[in-house]
């Protein structure tokens, strides 16, 4: 006898939203399938826009909602909020009684919601596993997330190479490509000038779009690299700068401190919206010149938007690179010397054919149609799959 099958979505930040949205929509919009959703994290937080309000917005319902971070940026801070996560996720797991669960990447809210699942034997869905990003505390906490999972969805075939050697059973590790890259295919993007009359700022040459996030895995080279590039903006006086919101992580307050501050002291040229949503985000970067930062969107969706891109530090070393990717240091002649680079003829053309390395565009129907025939039962409990090739307990192969 066919049921309809419950899958909760669990989304705890814009960080992760904007990539679920186009899985979310066609999961409400299918007959054979009982969506509910979860939201949690910086969702909740005002200094991030409060992008519960963006998420009613695009139609959807939250089904259950946890206000679980601290006010503190603090790694103690942080860990309170993982902990007060885990407790309201058990009551909402109870309550909603889904039987999957689908969460993307590797912030700490995605983790705890994935122990909780573990703990109540619900089968766990993961997007994004088996990416790399050396340069901060994501790499365990995506590990550990792959391995409370069941079933999996990378971007590329390295990741689910990676994912595999986890010790995943290549029949459930399958290589979709990104959804966030199916966002950008298919959105009808907001026209230059309709844009500007909605956030009160001209779009003018060149205009650089400015997304910098803590370095979790080393606190000061956060301060140091956004310091670097305020520092560096100052020798593009004739650009529009506009920034975006910094994440709910250690060392946030301190970054989003001096992003308030040079936008205060540069009205004519800067701007910073804390949440701009997934539409306006991508016709922002659609129209900029250029991308500065270190988040992951000038590594994923920037280069599918023929956007360039200018990569700080080390937060995202590991991750692949299309060909309009500039890296830099963290010093200001470093940051200055690559956006001159990016907003040079050759970069800019390069952008118009760069493409990027998450994907195809075609992503959602893939991972929608194994969520919706994966053999549930046949999942719990998991197995471990050995390599081909045995380890001697040295480490030395064995012949």
């Amino acid at each position: 006898m066919f049921t309809i099958r419950r899958i909760c979505v669990f989304t705890g930040s814009r960080a992760d939203y904007g990539s679920l949205v186009p899985v979310m929509t066609a999961l409400r919009d299918d007959a054979d399938v009982d969506l509910k959703l979860l939201v949690a994290g910086g969702h909740l937080v005002p200094a991030q826009g409060y992008t519960l309000d963006q998420v009613t917005k695009d139609g959807f319902v939250a089904d259950e909602v946890v206000d679980m971070v601290l006010a503190n940026d603090t790694p103690n801070a942080v860990a309170k909020s993982f902990g007060l996560g885990a407790i309201g996720f058990a009551d909402a797991l109870e309550r909603l009684d889904p039987d999957l669960l689908v969460l993307l990447g590797d912030r700490y809210e995605a983790l705890a919601v994935a122990v909780c699942a573990m703990l109540r034997l619900l089968p766990v869905a993961h997007l994004a596993g088996g990416d790399v990003t050396e340069g901060s505390t994501d790499d365990p906490v995506r590990h550990a997330i792959t391995k409370m999972s069941h079933v999996h969805f990378t971007a590329s075939e390295d990741m689910r190479r990676r994912v595999i050697q986890l010790g995943e059973h290549p029949d459930t590790v399958f290589n979709t490509g990104a959804p966030t890259i199916d966002s950008v295919v298919n959105a009808p993007l907001i026209g230059r000038d309709a844009w500007a009359s909605i956030y009160g700022r001209e779009l003018t040459e060149p205009t650089i779009v400015v997304t910098y996030h803590p370095v979790t895995a080393n606190p000061d080279a956060s301060h140091e690299g956004l310091v670097a590039l305020l520092d560096a903006l100052e020798h593009f006086p004739d650009a529009a700068v506009v920034f975006t919101g910094t994440n709910v992580d250690q060392g946030g307050n301190s970054l989003a401190k001096l992003i308030d501050d040079y936008v205060a002291n540069h009205p004519r040229q800067a701007i910073l919206v804390p949440s701009l949503g997934k539409l306006p985000y991508l016709s922002l970067i659609h129209h900029a010149n250029v991308v500065v930062g270190n988040s992951s969107s000038g590594l994923t969706e920037t280069p599918a938007l023929h956007t360039a891109t200018v990569n700080i530090g080390s937060r995202q070393e590991g991750r692949p690179r299309a060909e309009s990717v500039i890296d830099c240091g963290e010093t200001a002649a470093d940051v200055r010397a690559a956006i001159d680079r990016a907003l040079s003829v050759e970069l800019q053309e390069r952008a118009q054919h760069a493409q990027s390395p998450y994907g195809d565009g075609k992503a959602t129907n893939r991972i929608v149609e194994v969520l919706k025939k994966v053999d549930l039962d046949s999942l719990v409990p998991k197995r471990f799959f050995d390599l081909p090739t045995a380890f001697s307990a040295s480490g030395d192969a064995e012949a």
